[in-house]
């Protein structure tokens, strides 16, 4: 049991992480802080916090678990802002879809409250931001990839690891670096990928009767193109370098899609697409096992 959840972005992701917190029954309090005054004051109202902050420190400030979830690019400043109210035993974790950038963060602004920090990352959203669209049943079955830092207090790990558990999240440990060349392999790209297909259509002259006409497979493939963009802008940033490598390979994929098309070699081409089919096919989502 938390006493208080500082929350520091009450959007999508850290207003699902207060509601299930609070469903489970796991905190007594509620502190949130936004940059938008705006959110701040509809999370109070959807019930989502207790009270409001004024500032991401007066948030932290007390707080046993501190949860930033904010862009980023915006994570290094905000540790920062909180440093010097984190308690010795505080457990301070964030959500983002890097960890690199974000472990390097910590290590510049935290200073002696580095010990508090444990790197997360659920593998949960939504097509929609914001906290109207928060769900207490967000992380449940989902992944949460959690990059512990050799800094990392053995008390506060183990709370992570409790407390993401207790919502009903899988665990799985990995290094920053391992997480975010995973990571730019299967979802940054595949949103890079989406925002590129539908832009590749919608600048061509007959862009927009063409889209008219998507369906089903069309609605699937680019559904993440409608993502955050400001948010999807700093994942990419961040990760530019296994983002790139990603690409690179791909290119390479496409190209010997192009050659056999080029060539009109239907065997080469059917064999592509039967190696792809298969590899589809036995995937599933919760294929994953610690370790594999």
């Amino acid at each position: 049991m938390f006493e208080r959840l500082g929350l520091i972005g009450c959007g999508l992701m850290g207003g699902s992480f207060a509601l299930a917190l609070r469903q489970a029954g796991l905190v007594r309090q509620i502190v949130g802080f936004s940059a938008s005054p705006g959110t701040t004051q509809r999370a109070l109202e959807l019930g989502v916090i207790d009270r409001q902050a004024g500032s991401a420190a007066e948030a932290a400030a007390g707080a046993d678990l501190v949860l930033v979830a904010v862009p980023v690019a915006a994570t290094e400043a905000t540790f920062a802002a909180i440093r010097a109210t984190l308690g010795r035993d505080t457990l301070l974790m964030d959500v983002g879809s890097t960890k690199s950038d974000v472990v390097a963060a910590a290590e510049r602004a935290l200073g002696a409250a580095l010990p508090c920090f444990v790197p997360a990352h659920p593998i949960a959203g939504k097509e929609r931001a914001g906290v109207d669209h928060a769900d207490a049943a967000l992380y449940r079955g989902r992944h949460v990839i959690l990059t512990p830092m050799a800094s990392s207090g053995a008390a506060q790990l183990a709370q992570a690891q409790a407390c993401w558990t207790a919502l009903g999240a899988r665990l799985v440990e990995m290094t920053p670096a391992a997480h975010d060349t995973t990571f730019a392999a299967v979802s940054h790209l595949p949103h890079l990928l989406a925002f590129a297909f539908i832009q590749g259509i919608a600048q061509q002259p007959d862009g927009p009767a063409i889209l008219a006409l998507g369906g089903p497979g069309f609605r699937d493939f680019t559904r993440i193109a409608a993502a955050d963009p400001r948010m999807w802008r700093d994942i990419f940033l961040a990760n530019r370098q296994e983002l790139l490598a990603q690409l690179r390979a791909h290119q390479q994929a496409l190209a010997q899609f192009e050659q056999q098309i080029v060539a009109g070699d239907g065997a080469a081409l059917e064999q592509l697409i039967t190696q792809a089919s298969g590899i589809r096919a036995a995937w599933h989502m919760d294929s994953f096992k610690p370790g594999t």
